[in-house]
């Protein structure tokens, strides 16, 4: 880990916790933290209005909604998120629908991840009386090993070093961050590649159906994500590092309404697209997620590709642990949440990647030109709607309640 920088600001800042980057983890934190009356210091790389608007998941369970409503972060996803309780795989040219609620009694939220973060950063900053800087440089952390860590940042207005001590770091900045730049020599990552690509578009046209959509097609698999009344999200398997401008919209729709066509079921909506870029599919672990006095959180931890839809919410699930076993830690003296941070985070964490690579096998197995895997994939998409306990076990992890969390 980085030693200390030995700066000498006139008046050293000081907060009991910094919290290193303002996505869902690092504001949930945050949020926890002022609540219970702790002073928290939030850095933040890119600006406010860039983090409202930045594109991400939009898929939130609802263990994930009822913590944030237990902890007074719920009120505004309540009112304007869609509930969804059901979904729909297209293959063979028929569609099956899965209704989960009727399965397990529970449901997800749709509420894209920039309307989250804007109510978050909105209730920490503004109602909650938090602090943070946006458009920090430079951010490193120093000293996690020891009881004296601090974090060092540019000012983005004066040009200045700034020091602040604390106790605690929770480094939710990402793979690229300061907080895995901190890492020790033997920290572990365990890293997964699925050797595919999917074209990400945001469209601008209505929902096409009124749940999601899995289209499981020889030419690839492809998405249907409903956003709001105006905005759909989809997906396009495509090779990993392909370029979108090989994609222009005629090829997008054309190829959307063939892997996902269906019988007895209109052709897809078009619209304009908003948006376009290549993901390479690929997942990875970090462990432990405590190193010293820095606890990782979000994807400065782990990634779980968007096949399953995980990412956001086992962000939330580390800012609920970590908020309170800091808050406990502080405001109580009981250090049995931070003592088991890492471990009951990874439950989950490799939970969700395994059920990650097994519904990717779902999605990809018919389009790798491989006639024993497309078989043996149409063989596993049968058996989900011939029998109800397949079709309960799916629903389970597909809503993440297995595993009694």
């Amino acid at each position: 880990m980085t030693s200390s920088p030995h700066l000498n600001p006139p008046s050293p800042a000081r907060f009991p916790v910094v919290v290193v980057g303002a996505g869902p983890a690092g504001l949930t934190v945050g949020n926890i933290l002022r609540a219970a009356g702790v002073d928290c210091l939030v850095l933040e790389a890119e600006s406010r209005e860039f983090i409202q608007q930045r594109p991400r998941a939009g898929v939130i369970e609802e263990w994930a909604v009822r913590g944030l409503e237990q902890r007074g972060l719920g009120g505004r996803l309540l009112e304007r998120a869609e509930r969804h309780s059901v979904c729909e795989f297209r293959f063979e040219g028929r569609g099956y629908r899965l209704p989960y609620q009727e399965l397990t009694g529970r449901h997800h939220w749709i509420y894209p991840q920039p309307l989250l973060v804007t109510d978050l950063v909105r209730e920490y900053a503004d109602v909650r009386g938090g602090e943070i800087r946006f458009g920090v440089r430079d951010v490193r952390l120093h000293d996690m090993d020891s009881d004296r860590p601090t974090v060092s940042y540019t000012d983005p207005e004066t040009g200045e070093r700034q020091l602040v001590h604390c106790d605690f770091v929770a480094g939710c900045d990402g793979a690229r961050g300061a907080a895995r730049a901190a890492l020790p020599p033997w920290a572990r990552t365990s890293r997964h590649d699925y050797g595919i690509g999917w074209l990400a578009l945001l469209a601008e046209a209505p929902p096409s159906a009124d749940c999601v959509l899995f289209g499981m097609h020889a030419g690839g698999f492809a998405g249907h994500m409903p956003r709001s009344p105006e905005v759909t999200r989809y997906y396009l398997q495509c090779p990993p590092g392909d370029d979108p401008d090989n994609w222009p919209e005629a090829r997008v729709w054309a190829e959307l309404q063939q892997r996902l066509r269906a019988a007895g079921r209109p052709p897809l909506t078009e619209g304009p697209l908003l948006e376009k870029r290549v993901l390479d599919m690929h997942n990875y672990v970090v462990e432990p997620m405590v190193f010293g006095r820095l606890f990782l959180a979000g994807d400065a931890a782990h990634l779980v590709a968007p096949i399953a839809a995980k990412g956001m919410n086992l962000a939330l699930n580390d800012a609920f642990l970590l908020g309170d076993a800091l808050v406990a830690h502080l405001a109580k003296g009981d250090s049995r949440g931070l003592d088991g941070y890492s471990g009951a985070c990874l439950r989950r964490v490799w939970d969700y990647q395994e059920f990650s690579e097994w519904l990717s096998e779902i999605y990809h197995g018919i389009s790798h030109d491989d006639p024993y895997r497309a078989g043996t994939t149409l063989a596993r998409l049968r058996r989900l709607f011939s029998s109800p306990l397949a079709a309960a076990a799916f629903a389970e992890q597909y809503l993440g309640t297995a595993g009694g969390y």
